[in-house]
């Protein structure tokens, strides 16, 4: 009979306990004990089962559960004699920077306070022994109180690590989980430079100059870049998506999905279960799922986009609709699923994602966001390695659709009506409805770090966008493509070759050029003909009566179309 499954449990022993549902995960512990690494950094998307497995780490080692073999009894690890003697042997720090999600700087310091206070309280039956001296004591005071300082909080896991190492004997394991969402807040909030001059501190003297450290995990999303927070780690193994090792420890291998989905009496589904929520891919190993998802579905037996909406990817809309033309453009092969090339810097740096394309792209695919599909190594020159990229699966298209969908809502009656317009050729109409339309998509995508209400880029890719979500069931939507002797800007191609295409070109006013509006419109007319845009749709096989041309003309948010 197949087990309960339970939403939302991040406790290896309440799981374990509750006899609910459970992949086993236990051959992580075998191989990073093997691995013999000081200090680990593993990343791996959101809802990963980062959480889950620190949590099995925890009450491996840690003596506060020593005797729970119980939880391990009948799962991989406990096969092996050598572990099951290890069980239970090692003092254990453990935290979690996942609720620190603070809009400033002193409130995410005093969060990471409170997280270190909470494991001297933990510990606090330590305090009173014999082997603290009384100004260790002292120390151990001000700590749990909330007297805390900067420099004493920067060494308090130092400090920590040496108690709990004089009371048990012992080296200490130090566990740390989603390091890096406090430095994602504090990118979008502004106070990176302040919390990386401290988090460097912190990780130093905690994982670098501590004698008493035997070993260290920590996981995240992203591996924040080496000069912000790392510098000082030289004996740091850093395991990304693009690592092998753990490949198969965070996350469903599809072997797992598809005897899961047998024993929940769900066999017929597969093949919609591997199109919506396949597609992750670590190191060499293909055909990864995300266990957010997996889980949600043998509860409920409905399709839904149960991963993509665990958060309010505010950082990835914020990167992509304040981004450049560059950025858009390729936003939109993405949503054609098409594949994309380019570099991936796998060290994230934070304060140069508006300016660097490369950045954007590199945080999406550790987010989970992107696939690696194919990759061409550093030729004899030393040209960047190109990593081919596709959407992860069904369910981030799905959540991709819907957010641009969002961006359009406070225009999204004018803009419907203004899409049901050019299909009809209504230009009178088209001219009436985009009036209303622009002064909202203007106010969306024209709002990066150097935004210009003189330039239309920001404007037409975001439209662009729009059509993409409403369209593509019917037409195909592309932009900024070579056709004829040049690059159109928009182009709207019929699946059905019976009904019209649409070639649309954006212009600004240039008043040493043109005396109107007018004349910006013919100037992007002749434009279209000039080039001969409509190359490529003739050479598709659709007559060139069956194509209609428009040019935008745009002054400011001013817009005439003809």
């Amino acid at each position: 009979m197949a087990k309960e499954v339970a939403i939302g449990i991040q406790s290896f022993d309440k799981l374990i306990e509750g006899n609910y549902f459970y992949i086993d995960k236990t051959s992580f512990i075998k191989e990073w004990w093997e691995s013999g690494d000081d200090v680990t950094l593993i990343t791996r998307p959101r809802r990963f089962g980062k959480t889950l497995n620190m949590s099995m780490l925890e009450q491996f080692f840690s003596v506060d559960y020593a005797g729970r073999g119980d939880l391990f009894e009948g799962l991989t690890i406990w096969e092996d004699g050598k572990y099951r003697e290890l069980q239970g042997t090692y003092p254990v720090i453990s935290l979690s920077f996942a609720r620190i999600k603070e809009a400033d700087y002193e409130k995410t310091k005093a969060k990471i306070y409170e997280v270190i206070r909470n494991e001297f309280i933990k510990y606090h039956f330590i305090k009173d022994s014999d082997v603290l001296t009384s100004a260790d004591r002292d120390t151990f005071d001000r700590i749990m109180s909330r007297d805390m300082q900067e420099a004493e909080a920067t060494s308090a896991l130092y400090q920590l690590s040496d108690f709990l190492y004089r009371y048990y004997g012992k080296k200490v394991i130090i566990l740390l989980d989603e390091y890096d969402t406090p430095m994602q807040e504090a990118y979008v909030n502004g106070f990176w430079d302040e919390l990386v001059a401290f988090t460097r501190s912190l990780f130093n003297s905690t994982f670098k100059t501590n004698p008493c450290l035997a070993r260290a995990v920590m996981t995240g999303i992203t591996r924040v870049s080496k000069e912000s927070i790392f510098s000082d780690l030289n004996n740091l193994k850093v395991v990304t998506t693009t690592s092998d090792e753990y490949a198969t420890s965070f996350g469903f291998t599809e072997e797992e999905v598809f005897h899961a989905l047998d024993d929940y009496g769900y066999s017929d589904k597969k093949e919609i279960i591997k199109r919506w929520y396949d597609g992750f891919v670590f190191g060499t190993h293909k055909d990864i799922y995300n266990p957010w998802s997996i889980i949600n579905f043998l509860d409920t037996g409905k399709i839904g986009t149960y991963w993509a909406n665990t958060s309010s990817n505010s950082l990835v809309g914020k990167l992509i609709r304040q981004g450049n033309r560059d950025i858009k453009t390729t936003f939109e092969k993405l949503l054609n699923r098409e594949t994309i090339y380019c570099p991936i810097d796998e060290q994230i740096v934070y304060n140069q994602l508006d300016d660097n394309d490369a950045a954007i792209w590199s945080l999406l695919l550790a987010s989970g966001y992107l696939k690696v599909v194919e990759y061409e190594e550093k030729d004899e020159e030393g040209k960047d390695t190109l990593y081919g990229l596709n959407l992860t699966n069904g369910e981030v298209v799905d959540m991709f659709y819907s957010m641009v969908r969002g961006w359009f809502n406070k225009a999204k009656a004018d803009y419907n009506d203004f899409v049901k317009a050019l299909l009809k050729g209504d230009l009178e109409a088209m001219n009436e409805y985009m009036e209303c339309v622009t002064e909202e998509i203007f106010s969306s995508f024209d709002s990066g770090t150097r935004p210009s209400k003189s330039q239309p880029e920001r404007f037409y890719h975001g439209f662009v966008l729009g059509l993409l979500v409403d369209l593509t069931d019917r037409y195909i939507i592309t932009s900024n493509r070579e056709s004829g002797f040049g690059r159109y800007d928009v182009m709207i191609e019929p699946k059905d070759k019976e009904k019209e295409a649409i070639i649309l070109e954006f212009k600004v006013f240039n008043s040493k050029k043109e005396a109107t509006l007018d004349d910006t419109v013919s100037a992007a007319l002749a434009q279209i003909e000039e080039k001969d845009y409509a190359a490529s749709l003739i050479a598709k096989g659709i007559p060139a009566e069956h194509i209609r041309k428009y040019g935008f003309a745009f002054e400011g948010k001013k817009v005439l179309i003809g």
